[in-house]
């Protein structure tokens, strides 16, 4: 008899995502490279993970009802993992986002039956996260019944993350000698670097940060890339668990994108672009046969508009050198 193997419902496909072995993008450094596939989870994020953790964890506590409205701030991949998910609860979603959403992105928030606010007001610090934040405070007052999953404060958030540390250490059979982490609210990040730290790994953790980002207290700027950075300090943030942070500016993330294409043909969004920029910036450091893991948080269809479109980036970065096949 045939066991059956099926799984229970779409969520239950978020997490275990594969960890691929890339033999071509590093190949003449001679360390082992491999690449953390989030952009496998149904929703197409690793932000799959930190919407499942914190809507059902809230659900068990009593804090969402049939009724209750679910009100984000998002740049993009956290408004459609929480779409996503409300969507199979038959919970109703109203997200604030800005104009750097991708358009794909709002697309799929639309199909999936979002609700979406858009600011438009700078914050002063290189984004929109302040005037995203204050706009959800608005609409949380005028719909009493409301929960706010509250990502840049919610510990949720990085508890999301730390069964993903298992989930490559179970691939590998140990633990790597790198990760490369993008950084937003911090909750990846802290996610990984307490789970290592607990366990005692000696793994070295790396922050990819945004220039412009004052997450590390870089002077803020204007970010064009949606999914890296912040306007704000992030209260996960513990630095004395991080190895090293590097900052990678939005025409380094869109160079790594076409080039993990080219090399590997894997389509993949912008952080993971930040990613490869980064590890090439410390590559001639890291030692042969070492193993490094980048975590690829996000599928690179998304960004078709931008960071993949010939049009836009001439546009937005006359400066950066022609790209292959763009």
């Amino acid at each position: 008899m045939i066991k059956n193997q099926t799984m229970e419902g779409i969520l239950s496909l978020i997490g275990n995502t594969p960890l691929v072995h890339l033999e071509n993008i590093f190949a003449e450094y001679g360390f082992e490279f491999y690449g953390k596939m989030e952009m496998q989870n149904p929703g197409g994020s690793i932000k799959d993970r930190t919407s499942y953790r914190i809507i059902t964890h809230a659900l068990q506590e009593g804090k969402i009802s049939s009724d209750t409205i679910i009100i984000e701030s998002t740049s993009g991949n956290m408004g459609i993992g929480l779409a996503q998910i409300c969507l199979y609860y038959g919970l109703k979603l109203i997200l604030v986002v800005d104009p750097h959403i991708n358009p794909q992105a709002a697309k799929l928030l639309e199909t999936y039956g979002a609700e979406f606010v858009t600011v438009t007001e700078h914050d002063g610090k290189g984004g929109y996260l302040k005037t995203r934040l204050e706009k959800v405070q608005e609409l949380l007052a005028k719909y009493p019944n409301s929960f706010n999953p509250n990502q840049y404060h919610n510990h949720d958030n990085p508890l999301a993350h730390r069964h993903t540390v298992n989930e490559i250490h179970q691939s590998l059979g140990y633990f790597p000698d790198y990760i490369l982490i993008p950084t937003s609210t911090c909750g990846t990040l802290m996610g990984f670097a307490k789970e290592l730290h607990r366990q005692k790994a000696k793994t070295r953790v790396i922050a990819v940060d945004a220039v412009g980002s004052v997450i590390f207290d870089d002077d803020p700027q204007l970010r064009r890339i949606p999914g890296m950075g912040s306007s704000q300090h992030s209260e996960f943030l513990d630095q004395n668990l991080i190895e090293q942070v590097i900052h990678v500016h939005d025409e380094e993330c869109i160079m790594g994108c076409h080039e993990l294409l080219q090399k590997e043909s894997i389509l993949a969004g912008g952080s993971s672009g930040a990613v490869i920029s980064a590890i090439e910036k410390i590559a001639n450091k890291i030692e042969r046969k070492a193993s490094v893991v980048g975590i690829f948080a996000d599928r690179g269809e998304r960004y078709l508009d931008t960071i993949y479109n010939k049009e836009w980036i001439s546009r937005h970065f006359p400066n950066t050198v022609k790209i292959k096949n763009v």
